[in-house]
């Protein structure tokens, strides 16, 4: 084992702050990685302040993690030092489960062992994320990122370019659908990035008509101000599928009946309970399904990376020292990020 510099939270009030873990000794089949690069994640904060219930302290968060590799276990074939890699939210899984069998990890019947907060299959440690200098994962949980992307700007599409890819995917979405993506922050606009490149024409829903600028610039074709009852009425039975990024409770029946016959109303970023009650008449008078996705195995996370390095794709990123990170929450939760924060790791191996 060895002891390397990190960031956690002791208690869901103190905040992040200074902490030396212990990362394992390399197991045959494992890979050593300095961590170059770590996304912050609006999970991050959930975990770091308890607001799920479940986190064990002390937690270091981070599953959005770009690094080189350092050193290899001697039953390692996929990776090799040097090579540039990338490690998103999951680092284990049974294998053996029909969800993983089908490289569907995030859905593993025995569940995944999430990057932080998990519990390690073999030794029942508590698992720990990237806001620190090193990982040591399983060379099966790697990701390798291709030359023609930028690391910094790569490290988001390991959560939010996986949870906004993986169902627009798997549902199918084509050139001239008509897709709607609900919410413009870090989720959303990598949503409209997606649908663009799989041909579809791209609406945003936003609260406020100051985003409108903004939604264009991303590359969204139309924008509907969702507290105008005008423009919702116009949308009517008007989209195939509707990308819902909104990560609290929200009302879901405007959306719903924005969907053709068929149409599908995918959430990615509501964990909580509906608020208002649904309206089950909106989905059962037009054969409407409202469905739900969990970011992506691991063939299709290596899938959404290559697919944004051809596609020119790359997360909208404002660079962090990780001694501002609590500033960096506070931001967040205000939605004051374009779009993504992602820390330097140099500014903690420097500290």
């Amino acid at each position: 084992m060895s002891s390397v510099k990190a960031y956690a939270a002791q208690s869901e009030t103190s905040g992040v702050h200074p902490h030396d873990i212990e990362r394992r000794a390399l197991r045959p089949d494992d890979v050593a990685i300095e961590i170059d690069y770590c996304g912050v994640c609006h999970t991050d904060i959930h975990f770091a302040e308890n607001d799920w219930g479940g986190t064990m302290y002390p937690v270091v968060p981070g599953h959005e993690i770009i690094g080189r590799v350092t050193a290899v276990g001697d039953q390692v074939s996929k990776h090799r030092v040097g090579d540039q890699v990338g490690v998103g939210c999951i680092v284990d899984s049974c294998r053996s489960c029909e969800p993983c069998q089908r490289g569907l990890e995030q859905y593993c019947d025995a569940g995944m062992v999430s990057t932080y907060n998990g519990i390690d299959r073999h030794d029942q440690s508590v698992t720990y994320g990237g806001y620190s200098e090193a990982v040591v994962v399983h060379q099966d949980f790697v990701l390798q990122i291709p030359d023609k992307l930028s690391p910094a700007a790569a490290a988001p599409i390991l959560c939010a370019g996986i949870t906004t890819y993986s169902p627009l995917r798997h549902f199918g979405v084509k050139a001239g659908d008509q897709v709607g993506v609900i919410g413009m922050g870090g989720l959303g606009h990598m949503g409209v990035k997606f649908a663009k490149a799989m041909g579809a024409e791209v609406t945003i829903f936003t609260r406020s008509e100051s985003k409108r600028a903004e939604a264009k610039a991303q590359g969204a074709d139309h924008v509907i101000i969702s507290t105008d009852p005008a423009q919702m009425k116009a949308a009517r039975s008007r989209f195939h599928y509707l990308l819902d990024t909104v990560p609290v409770p929200h009302d879901l029946n405007p959306y719903l009946n924005c969907l053709k016959v068929d149409g599908v109303h995918i959430i990615v970023g509501l964990m909580e309970p509906v608020d208002p009650p649904l309206m089950a008449g909106a989905l059962v008078r037009k054969r409407r399904v409202l469905a739900g996705s969990l970011i992506g195995g691991i063939p299709e996370t290596q899938e959404v990376l290559d697919f944004c390095a051809e596609h020119g794709i790359e997360c909208d990123v404002e660079m962090l020292d990780i001694q501002n990170i609590n500033e960096a929450y506070a931001r967040m939760k205000k939605g004051d990020v374009k779009y993504r924060f992602v820390i330097d790791m140099q500014s903690l191996k420097a500290a």
